[in-house]
């Protein structure tokens, strides 16, 4: 099984696979609307910009597990993250990331990158998980990392 075999549900409801992304280097997020790192929509959708044609992609997946911090519906934190980010990278529909109900992709990418210590439980919302144009887990990064501070990395890969 690689990345791309994985099912997820956009935004919108619509079950697919990360195939659609097969070929572009990735930037997997699990994002919340009231977190302290909520203002990191605005660097992750500038990493977007500056960088889509090149075909690098952020994928935005909301998470409520970190201290009820994306209590919304997918309809509403679609709306927030238009309205307050601008943010026109794709979103999908709220995942759990820990625990035995941890979303596939999130098991997948935590056993391919584990963090501090060989931990493979994701920490809070913004860990964000760099993938090649190949599909591999490259890389985890912490969510008091800025998205700013990703450019030389993403660079690397692209």
């Amino acid at each position: 099984m690689t990345i791309y075999d994985l099912p997820v549900k956009t935004i919108a409801g619509r079950e697919t696979t990360l195939a659609e992304y097969r070929g572009q280097v990735l930037l997997i997020v699990n994002v919340a609307s009231k977190c302290g790192f909520t203002p990191q929509y605005k660097g992750l959708q500038a990493l977007y910009e500056k960088y889509r044609e090149r075909g690098f992609t952020v994928l935005g997946f909301p998470c409520n597990q970190f201290a009820g911090q994306e209590p919304g519906t997918s309809e509403e934190i679609a709306q927030f993250c238009e309205i307050n980010f601008g943010v026109t990278f794709p979103l999908f529909e709220k995942i759990t990331v820990n625990g035995k109900k941890a979303h596939p992709l999130y098991a997948y990418l935590k056993e391919q990158a584990p963090g501090l210590l060989g931990s493979t439980a994701i920490k809070w919302n913004f860990t964000k998980f760099l993938v090649d144009r190949q599909g591999n887990v490259l890389k985890r990064f912490a969510p008091a990392e800025p998205p700013e501070s990703l450019e030389q990395e993403i660079e690397k890969v692209l």
